[in-house]
């Protein structure tokens, strides 16, 4: 069955209505992710053991997106929609209240123990070196 061709004042009308429905789905993810996007996301509960405070902190974030596309003309409409989204969460360390003193703790990643040390090792034995070899250069062409 052959769709009647669209006049451009209803191509205009339908392109409207997509436009308001793509909105009003992103709206609608949008309150629903903002209504759990809280504190809470970010802090955890305390933690008190004896004399000690702990309370978790991490880095929370949320993303999303919808469209809507419709294509008319004189023999071919389409018509379609999406969207999508994706929240991420780590842990970035803790808080530790002790004798009314509170310090932040960051929680850094296994590798750093060796990595770290390794790199700044080969640069105190590199470095030198290097700046051997720069004054010579600087001497033989001067």
């Amino acid at each position: 069955m052959a769709t009647p061709p669209r006049t451009p004042q209803e191509a205009g009308t339908t392109r409207g209505a997509s436009a308001e429905a793509a909105g009003r789905l992103l709206d609608r993810v949008a309150e629903r992710l903002g209504g759990r996007a809280s504190v809470s996301a970010v802090f955890g509960e305390p933690v008190v053991r004896d004399d000690i405070t702990v309370i978790p902190v991490a880095s929370a974030g949320i993303g999303f997106g919808g469209g809507a596309a419709q294509e008319s003309g004189d023999r071919k409409t389409s018509e379609g929609g999406g969207g999508g989204g994706a929240a991420t969460a780590r842990p970035l360390g803790f808080i530790e209240i002790r004798k009314g003193a509170a310090v932040y703790r960051p929680i850094r990643p296994p590798w750093a123990d060796a990595v770290i040390p390794a790199v700044l090792l080969l640069a105190a034995v590199v470095a030198p070196r290097a700046a051997r070899a720069f004054a010579g250069l600087g001497r033989r062409q001067g």
